[in-house]
């Protein structure tokens, strides 16, 4: 243990009782979820839904009211004295990537759950009332779309959305319906959760890259949100042919041809970065079809996923377009075609000024850092943010990245984080 760490946690203990409720919530999400190797909650699963089972329960215990809304999203409430107020809300999503970590969106729920369950149990009645969100869908893993559960609160799930299949061929239209959600409203675009309605959304979540483990911060205020486009599959259609027999100068190879993409879309992302634009870029998703490709084969077709996020709406725009510039300057190089499905969205979003500073307060008045810090993932949190809530976020220290089973958040950091939100929200809600 660093000396910093150790000033840190001689200065906060924690509370007892949220680390209890956190590893036994925990637990139980691990033994309902854990697939052999990680944890798999697939939006709109039986599992997922098996996750808001468990977290509901565990609300009703300390007497506080639960319920499902028209979008299947778990609602926990604590109702305040002056109950015409707009309330405040909070929570994360209780889904997750196949084979990922316990603690990826859980981490949120249980923390807004022990904000909620302490001040039932010291029988505080706050003046605004407090929900707690234990959102579906926030993963893109199973439908190439992201916060699926919030964008439908506020009626920006679209029809062609719902249309979408995974990979056994169900659409999210009917696995929505499968667990509960009112498909019809949403499908109309129709709001199920009057923003007006929400004061402010507070989010806590393990911070998913390595910036708090380097800076030895037990947790961090999040000033901003990443955006992303990105297209679930792109094609390069080439034409397959005999590997010994086709000279280069009349191949139209495929994997050449996204190989070469590749390397230009990373000078631009190099370019960017040295001009100090905030861009990152990934495709997840590479390979030819297993059942034509062979050693001696030229490949005919390449599938990809393409993927860019900013805190820039027109960094987003921009390298978008740079990216559909050099498929078409490679297509016409090189012979081949280049097809894209659906383009897919997440706008970046800042969090409110007001709330970062409530928040940077809490931390300071607990003898905690106040570290700000981006957020290079997305999060509901930024869906909150684009319908008009004023939204805040507090990351945890999270070892070994996310989105795997290694996901290693420590009990210490999560009770510091609980700590301090609770602190802003009792303030916020007094």
């Amino acid at each position: 243990m660093t000396m910093q760490e150790t000033q840190h946690r001689n200065v906060f203990t924690g509370d007892a009782q949220d680390r209890a409720l956190a590893a036994e919530l925990f637990d139980a999400l691990r033994e309902a979820s854990f697939d052999d190797v990680g944890i798999t909650r697939e939006s709109y699963s039986g599992r997922e839904s098996r996750a808001l089972d468990i977290v509901e329960a565990k609300a009703r215990e300390f007497g506080l009211e639960t319920s499902r809304d028209a979008g299947a999203n778990l609602v926990v409430t604590l109702a305040g004295s002056e109950p015409d107020l707009p309330f405040l809300a909070c929570g994360s999503h209780l889904d997750s990537v196949p084979q990922g970590g316990n603690f990826d969106g859980a981490a949120g729920v249980v923390a807004g759950l022990a904000v909620l369950a302490r001040l039932k149990r010291d029988k505080v009645v706050p003046r605004r009332t407090l929900k707690l969100f234990g959102l579906r869908g926030e993963e893109s893993s199973r439908f190439g779309k992201a916060y699926m559960g919030s964008l439908a609160l506020f009626g920006k799930l679209t029809a062609e959305d719902l249309k979408v299949r995974d990979r056994d061929g169900r659409t999210l239209g009917d696995c929505m319906r499968d667990v509960g959600a009112d498909v019809a409203r949403i499908e109309k675009g129709e709001p199920l959760l009057d923003a007006k309605r929400v004061a402010a959304w507070v989010e806590l979540h393990i911070e998913q890259g390595p910036v708090l483990m380097a800076r030895d911060l037990p947790v961090g205020i999040v000033t901003g949100i990443r955006g992303n486009v990105r297209h679930r599959t792109v094609e390069c259609i080439g034409e397959a042919g005999h590997s010994g027999a086709v000279p280069r100068w009349l191949r139209h190879d495929a994997v050449f041809a996204v190989a070469e993409l590749m390397m230009h879309l990373d000078r631009h992302w190099r370019t960017l970065l040295e001009r100090g634009r905030d861009v990152v870029v990934t495709s997840g998703v590479f390979g030819t079809d297993p059942a034509e490709h062979a050693i001696a084969r030229i490949p005919g077709k390449v599938s990809f996923s393409f993927e860019v996020r900013s805190q820039s709406k027109e960094t987003l725009e921009g390298f978008y377009d740079l990216f559909r510039s050099e498929c078409n300057l490679i297509a016409e190089e090189r012979g081949v075609e280049f097809s894209f499905d659906r383009r897919l969205e997440s706008a970046p979003a800042t969090m409110d000024g007001e709330w970062v500073r409530r928040l940077r307060q809490a931390a300071q008045g607990l003898g905690l850092p106040d570290e700000e810090i981006p957020s290079g993932a997305g999060h509901d949190a930024a869906v909150f943010a684009n319908a008009g809530v004023p939204s805040a976020m507090v990351f945890v220290r999270n070892e070994n990245g996310s989105h795997n089973p290694k996901e290693a958040m420590n009990l210490d950091d999560f009770v510091a984080g609980i700590a301090v939100m609770r602190a802003a929200i009792e303030e916020a809600v007094q």
